[in-house]
């Protein structure tokens, strides 16, 4: 059994630092950089690009809304084509990056609103895969488990790895209770890596009510921000690898 770790990175901006992307990236295989529109800048791009090559983690562009000041988690009214052009051009730019670093992308996995309304609606799901097939039909798409973005990746023929939390709760519908809510966050390690390997062992998971659903895990998102989250990725790693899970990037074992 396989499975990939990956984590949100290039998230500073000019002169704002955000996160420890150094120490986060040697324990994760997969990088979601960032692409200006809610975070990061084209330096902080292409350090972070450098320090995802150097550290032999998978390169993955991480889109999302045009909205600094509410970090890409505030819902905007736009259409789908809005959102196919908002894709095509924030991947297109980390894709440069990466060829200038001698390597390309591996995925693709939306941020934020942008990810959690695709996750619901139809339309801006299939923009988002239209956007990545067409710049690459080879990228993979890296969605919600169980939700439409999956649908829609499947339906246009673009590789997609279903990706779960590893620090947020679930809905009954298997969508992630938003952070607004009490309960969205997961604070126990304990029962954050009891969640991570019920997951990957057992194709399941139980909800913030208290219903177990089915759920499929390619990828686990995993979060650096801070020393605490550090050595708890860290105990996450290990929890998985003493139950025989092998960490690898999505890549080399997606089909």
């Amino acid at each position: 059994m396989k499975i990939d770790l990956n984590s949100d990175l290039g998230e500073s901006f000019g002169a704002y630092k955000i996160g420890m992307d150094d120490k986060v990236l040697p324990l994760v295989t997969s990088a979601n950089i960032a692409c200006g529109f809610h975070a990061g800048d084209p330096s902080v791009m292409k350090k972070t690009v450098d320090l995802a090559v150097k550290s032999g983690a998978a390169l993955g562009a991480h889109p999302g809304y045009p909205d600094l000041v509410g970090f890409g988690r505030r819902k905007m009214a736009v259409s789908p084509a809005d959102v196919y052009a908002m894709v095509v051009y924030q991947v297109g730019a980390l894709s440069a990056f990466a060829k200038a670093a001698g390597t390309r992308l591996q995925h693709v996995k939306p941020h934020g609103a942008m990810y959690n309304m695709a996750a619901k609606d139809p339309a801006l799901a299939e923009a988002i895969a239209q956007a990545i097939y067409d710049v690459d039909p080879e990228i993979i798409l890296f969605a919600l488990a169980g939700s439409e973005s999956v649908k829609a990746a499947e339906k246009i023929g673009l590789k997609v790895a279903s990706e779960v939390f590893a620090d947020r709760s679930y809905q009954e519908d298997g969508s992630l209770t938003p952070r607004t809510q009490p309960g969205a966050m997961i604070t126990d390690e304990d029962a954050s890596i009891a969640q991570v390997l019920s997951m990957v062992l057992k194709g399941q998971v139980t909800t913030l009510s208290g219903k177990v659903i089915p759920v499929k895990a390619d990828t686990i998102c995993v979060h650096g921000d801070g020393e605490k989250a550090l050595l708890f990725t860290q105990k996450i790693r290990k929890a998985l690898q003493e139950n025989g899970v092998e960490i690898a990037a999505a890549g080399t074992f997606l089909k």
